[in-house]
């Protein structure tokens, strides 16, 4: 007999997108005419962290949001991005930003208990690691769980992958 239908619920961002974006918004910064002589700058600050930093706050926040757009024309949600607020330092402004990925404990037990509530009956969730396994007898039943959690905002980006 063959097993139940699964897929996994994760959330992954493509490293390699995520630079690419990096890469077009430095190079926008460099050549905008409003961020010339504004010492804007955009660049990794370790594995998963990014800078952003330039003379004024305006500017710094203005960085920020150039980087975003690049992030959704990259299909990049906005959701995988934690940036902190502008801090001044020294004569210049920073925001450290960080690519979230995985799902955290208590919103793999958020997920899992929606899918358990609203869920259709005989699915069930299993949280393994930073990651959930979705199982269930039939795959309509499956596709209603995706549907469901497509619904519904866990300040999260929600991928499924692996679905068999």
């Amino acid at each position: 007999m063959a097993a139940n239908p699964s897929f996994d619920i994760v959330s992954k961002v493509d490293r390699q997108e995520v630079d690419n974006a990096l890469r077009q918004a430095e190079k926008e910064l460099t050549t905008r005419f409003d961020f010339r002589g504004t010492g804007a700058e955009i660049s990794w600050s370790g594995e998963e962290a990014i800078s952003v930093q330039a003379e004024t706050e305006e500017r710094v926040r203005a960085a920020l949001e150039v980087f975003k757009e690049k992030l959704i024309k990259r299909n990049i949600s906005l959701k995988s991005l934690d940036a902190g607020d502008p801090r001044s330092s020294g004569k210049i402004f920073k925001i450290d930003a960080k690519v979230v990925q995985g799902i955290d404990q208590e919103k793999a037990k958020a997920i899992s208990k929606k899918i358990r509530d609203e869920g259709p009956k005989g699915v069930q969730a299993q949280i393994q690691g930073d990651q959930l396994r979705v199982t269930g007898k039939k795959k309509d039943d499956l596709q209603a769980v995706i549907a469901l959690l497509k619904a519904e905002d866990f300040d999260v980006a929600l991928q499924f992958t692996n679905y068999k």
